[in-house]
């Protein structure tokens, strides 16, 4: 039996931040990570040109102060997220282009879009971000789904179905699969809708150099043989003096636990004794979103020549989203696209085959018979990942917040709770992972620190 002061189960950026802090900190720490590789939800790939391409989350920007102080601290670099041109709009069966500045829908259902959008900022911005479900209004903003309230906030069909497209771009998931609340609640940990989906200034303005899933390798580089790959835990035993974890490589007893998982996955573990039933009702009640995400490599980004920026909304198609990946300092070009929500589900039984048609059938009809020529095609379907189950995170439905909220985060015994899911700022984001794991950090060697002194 291997013995430390805590064990990680985990090695994205949540569990390696909190590993990270922990070591700096005088403890003896030991990560266990299921997969092959480090990095949770962020993932690099190779191209054919040998470029490496994001097949997971890849975008940082302003606010999101705790990841970008990893990038420094470990020396990488970022740049800006390509945006320059026209952007692509496709609806009811008609792709133009559109230049900033430019409405998208009609005059009248652009002004119900914004409408509705002022308010549920306002809405948004009423809420404490550590315990959303003790807002006045919570009971109620929790009891129906987004879709009900934009049902009844509005008629206009056009705005409606910007906000079908809006919300899947940013949850992978659809508006009818979280309560008002979880919506309202992300929207402030990111600070305003705007931010959540822009580019520029906004949450999808850089990208790292070499890709995001560096951060979590720097991470791990500098723990060692700390982290332990190709070691899934089965088991979590609380003991008189800690926990006894048990995974595929052996066994380690701590002091105290970290388990930095997605709550639905952090379900599946078996503990003894048995969690809380509030915390193990949570577990259940916190699905992943679904989404496929392709980059599409072309011998030249022809896109930018034609005066476009690559990105492409298009809320009735199956490829709904679409944006410029050339990788930098690259001669040839890439587009990412993303199947999200009910369109992933869709798309995921068929073959990679059939996937490739039409996702390049997209492309094709927002950039031309150029887009037709690709010289590599590569997917991810994040829900068919055994140790992530669905990206981009987690979603509360309805009544969730309320029952459940405080279980996000509260330890149970020497056992606590890490990752996005569990951030009040940039829920969801990397930001909000790396946050999750110095809060954790802190709450540990504070316990232990007592434990100690006494």
């Amino acid at each position: 039996m291997e013995r430390c002061d805590v064990a990680v189960i985990g090695a994205g950026l949540a569990g390696l931040t909190a590993a990270v802090d922990l070591v700096d900190r005088g403890h003896r720490v030991v990560v266990l990570e299921a997969r092959d590789r480090v990095g949770g939800r962020t993932a690099g790939q190779t191209l054919a040109d040998g470029h490496t391409i994001e097949m997971g989350g890849q975008w940082l920007g302003p606010t999101q102060d705790a990841v970008l102080a990893l990038c420094d601290t470990y020396g990488l670099k970022t740049y800006p997220q390509y945006g320059a041109g026209d952007h692509v709009f496709s609806w009811n069966g008609e792709v133009r282009r559109y230049g900033r500045g430019e409405t998208r829908l009609a005059p009248e259902s652009a002004a119900e879009f914004f409408r509705t959008k002022t308010e549920l900022e306002e809405m948004a911005a009423t809420l404490d971000l550590d315990a959303p479900w003790a807002a006045s209004n919570a009971a109620e903003w929790d009891a129906i789904t987004l879709h009900s309230h934009l049902r009844q906030a509005t008629q206009d069909e056009g705005a409606l179905a910007l906000w079908q497209f809006v919300v899947p771009g940013i949850f992978a998931a659809e508006p009818s699969e979280m309560s008002l609340l979880h919506f309202l609640f992300y929207t402030a940990s990111g600070g305003t809708l705007d931010m959540l989906l822009g580019l520029e200034g906004c949450a999808q303005d850089r990208r790292v150099t070499g890709g995001a899933h560096l951060i979590a390798e720097a991470l791990a580089e500098s723990l060692g043989d700390a982290v332990r790959l190709s070691s899934p835990v089965h088991a979590i035993e609380q003991v008189a003096d800690g926990a006894v974890v048990r995974h595929d490589g052996g066994v380690v007893s701590a002091r105290r636990v970290v388990v930095a998982l997605p709550p639905t996955l952090a379900g599946r573990l078996r503990y003894a004794p048995a969690m809380p039933a509030l915390r193990d009702q949570l577990t259940q009640q916190v699905p992943m979103g679904s989404v496929i995400k392709v980059n599409v490599l072309y011998d030249r980004p022809f896109w930018r020549e034609a005066g476009l920026s690559g990105l492409v909304s298009a809320p009735d198609r199956a490829l709904s989203a679409v944006a410029d990946n050339t990788p930098e300092g690259s001669e040839h070009g890439v587009l990412v696209g993303f199947f999200e929500g009910v369109h992933a589900r869709r798309f995921g039984v068929l073959s990679p085959s059939e996937r490739r048609a039409a996702a390049v059938g997209c492309l094709v009809d927002y950039f031309g018979p150029e887009a037709g020529e690709p010289l590599e095609y590569l997917e991810l379907d994040w829900s068919a990942e055994e140790f992530s189950r669905g990206c981009y995170g987690g979603r509360l439905g309805a009544g969730v917040w309320t029952a459940y909220g405080p279980q996000l985060r509260e330890p149970v015994g020497v056992v606590h709770w890490a990752g996005t899911e569990s951030a009040a700022v940039w829920n969801g984001y990397m930001d909000g992972a790396v946050r999750s794991g110095h809060r954790v950090a802190d709450e540990i060697h504070t316990a232990l620190s007592a434990v100690t002194a006494s």
